[in-house]
């Protein structure tokens, strides 16, 4: 942690911290079961961790075999590129052949 600070001391400006928040809501329509949608978003989200290095998780309609809401968090150290990102991953999400993107919010905080 000292090396960090004295680096950030030494070009004369604090280090920020940009969290990327998408909330998301995807449509399995071959899903029959709560087995066939788990495989299809155990999929998805290897995939998404992999390509964007982000955390992801089913935060809602676990229990509907043929609808999902997922939230992802990205860390980024400036806002452009956090954003480029952000709008690449939901192009992944709209070509994604599994499934149909149907709802999403996206937000970037700076906490302080």
């Amino acid at each position: 942690m000292r090396a960090q600070e004295s680096v950030a001391t030494r070009v004369g400006r604090t280090p920020l911290l940009h969290i990327g928040v998408l909330q998301f809501t995807i449509e399995i329509p071959y899903a029959e079961s709560l087995k066939d949608k788990r495989g299809a978003l155990n999929s998805l989200k290897d995939r998404l961790r992999r390509s964007y290095n982000l955390s992801i998780s089913e935060i809602e309609d676990q229990d509907d075999c043929k609808i999902a809401t997922l939230g992802a968090v990205i860390a980024g150290s400036d806002i452009p590129g956090l954003n480029s990102t952000m709008d690449h991953l939901l192009n992944t999400l709209h070509d994604w052949k599994d499934g149909t993107l149907t709802d999403h919010q996206m937000e970037i905080f700076t906490p302080r």
